[in-house]
């Protein structure tokens, strides 16, 4: 076991929970690994593939991600194939052949195929040494991204009594793993659940203001770096992707509504690292396995915190620092609301509502956003500041802001709470548009009391007062705002009301884990340019050839012989035969290059 860790996958020790997952599957038992995006799952099932007998059946919803999975098995020496609906005939004829004749230790299907009375045929005269269940929270109807096709992976114990069942997934409360042992039947599983805690994430909940100034200074904060912006609607995806382009950013859409051809194309574009960045609609399917992804941009508010956590975790999968930003105003609300409202299914607009109020719940709270999170998957966190998120980072004070509520109060009552937030902050801050003075409300007693701030100030403490239930919108597509009882005592001067003000967020300093060791960062750009050389001459993402942090091991320790190169970690013998030759002769040069320079 340890020299295959070693050898094939580059690795000299497990990360938290992989041995004991694959000492249960060695053993021939169930598992059920509920373990973070980068926590190593793949490993998990990967490494017992290439030591037992037979084929590892991989059972995924993501057909666009299964080419990369194969990929990178391949990269490490290992046999492996997909069988989904991309493939040609022949493509398919010859992947079902390799699987007969037993000349593949890995196989990703479609749980689509699995369904397939000729498909379950066929592996009933194949020797499978496990199954495998990826995006396993997908059976549970309490899950964030239920598929009714996962149902059927409960007839998998009786179909293969004799072979080990394996099931992962990066979310699932308490709830949702109960429900995926209960579905799939699983017998005396081992049962792994990881810390939720990604420590290499940096959390900020930024107030939404301008969303495209704010878009482009968080770009140009990351020069040249990958990353996900997320966008709750097609229409503002393709905006979006246009604005950054025009604007010199390498940035590209990606959602259902475009053709296969250019979904493919432009996922395609940001694997390879051809494109910078991808805008997406918020919780599409999309297959990203890069493991270089610097930063995640929320624009818009998440449906769920499991659809937040999954989608920041496509961030920093490679263990090395990432941001994940959410840009959040209270004026999102209605939107999503208003497609919740159109749900006819009771049980589930109730769930999506439930769903969203904890989202709110999160980006409106002053609490450490990593407790948040970790304390919504049942998970506690000790420590009483995690040192980066802007909870933590931010020097923070409360500001008595009773007086200016007062005057936000005192514009809805005058104006018999028909209006919306927008006309409330024209009313404070003495606008002279025309549907003021259309309403005559440039005489009202608290027209311009507010000039001494910008409407930004006073958009926020709106905010503030809809998050501490001060106010409430109404519902529909042109919300008004009216007071609820706790106005009432702030009005009459009985209660105050605090904001919290940033004075110094030193965003993403200190942060808790870095790099292993300083390395040279010009050596670090000649590495990546000679993997994303390599990754083109044989059609595969770059990181499948390295990922940044092996890079990183490399330019930190200049590796010179194959033995030290072996040292580095992610560097198995098989890439070292691959690739090794290659980044030796960089190094050597470059090392001589800056010894002869020094001389």
């Amino acid at each position: 076991m340890q020299n295959t860790l070693r050898k094939v996958f580059g690795f000299r020790q497990f990360r938290p929970n992989q041995e004991s997952v694959v000492r249960a599957i060695l053993e021939k038992r169930d598992v059920l690994a509920v373990m973070p995006t980068g926590g190593g799952k793949s490993l998990c099932y990967q490494l017992p593939a290439v030591l037992l007998p037979g084929t590892c059946m991989v059972i995924s919803p993501l057909i666009a991600l299964m080419k990369d999975q194969v990929d990178g098995a391949r990269s490490n020496g290992i046999r492996a194939a997909f069988l989904n609906s991309s493939q040609s005939s022949d493509e398919r004829d010859e992947v079902m052949h390799n699987l007969l004749s037993n000349s593949l230790d890995l196989l990703y299907v479609a749980p689509e195929r699995f369904i397939l009375s000729h498909f379950r045929e066929t592996l009933s005269r194949v020797q499978l040494s496990m199954a495998v269940i990826d995006e396993a929270h997908c059976i549970s109807e309490w899950g964030h991204d239920f598929r009714p096709d996962y149902l059927s992976l409960s007839d998998l114990v009786t179909l293969f009594p004799h072979t080990p069942v394996a099931a992962f997934t990066a979310t699932a409360t308490h709830r949702v793993q109960q429900d995926i042992l209960d579905r799939l039947a699983l017998r005396n599983p081992l049962i792994v659940r990881a810390s939720f805690d990604r420590p290499n994430l940096i959390y900020d909940v930024c107030f939404k203001d301008n969303a495209d100034a704010q878009m482009v200074a968080l770009l140009k904060s990351n020069p040249g770096k990958a990353g996900i912006i997320y966008r709750t609607s097609r229409k503002s995806v393709s905006d979006t992707a246009a604005m950054l382009q025009a604007k010199g950013f390498r940035a590209l859409p990606y959602h259902a509504g475009l053709s296969d051809t250019e979904r493919k194309r432009n996922q395609e574009a940001f694997i390879r690292d051809e494109a910078d960045v991808i805008v997406a609609t918020i919780a599409f399917g999309m297959g990203i396995d890069k493991s270089n992804i610097r930063f995640v941009i929320h624009a818009d508010l998440p449906k769920s915190i499991e659809n937040y956590y999954q989608e920041t975790g496509r961030a920093g999968r490679d263990g090395e620092p990432a941001e994940c930003t959410l840009l959040f105003t209270q004026g999102d609300i209605p939107k999503l609301r208003f497609f919740i409202d159109s749900m006819v299914d009771e049980t589930e607009r109730a769930r999506a509502l439930g769903a969203l109020s904890k989202v709110i719940t999160f980006a409106s709270s002053s609490v450490c956003r990593r407790k948040t999170l970790l304390d919504y998957f049942g998970e506690s966190y000790s420590r009483q500041n995690c040192g980066s998120c802007d909870i933590c980072l931010g020097t923070r004070e409360l500001v008595d802001c009773t007086l200016q509520a007062q005057m936000v109060l005192s514009a809805m009552v005058r104006t018999e709470e028909r209006f919306g937030a927008i006309h409330i902050v024209d009313i404070v801050t003495g606008s002279q548009n025309k549907k003021i003075l259309d309403f005559g409300h440039d005489h009202l007693k608290t027209y311009g009391v507010g000039k001494g701030h910008d409407k930004k100030y006073w958009r926020r403490l709106i905010d503030e007062l809809l998050a501490q239930q001060v106010i409430k919108k109404s519902e529909g597509l042109y919300p008004t705002l009216f007071l609820l009882p706790k106005a009432g005592r702030i009005l009459k001067h009985e209660e105050r009301i605090d904001m919290v003000r940033v004075l110094d967020k030193k965003k993403g300093q200190p942060h808790p884990i870095e790099s292993d060791a300083p390395y040279d960062s010009q050596l670090f750009e000649l590495l990546r340019s000679l993997r994303k050389q390599l990754a083109d001459e044989q059609g595969i993402p770059p990181y499948v050839v390295f990922s940044d942090r092996t890079l990183h091991d490399m330019a930190a320790h200049l590796p010179r012989t194959a033995e030290a190169m072996l040292a580095v970690s992610g560097v198995g013998e098989i890439k070292l035969e691959r690739y090794g030759r290659q980044f030796l002769r960089l190094i050597d040069r470059y090392g001589s290059d800056h010894s002869n320079q020094k001389s």
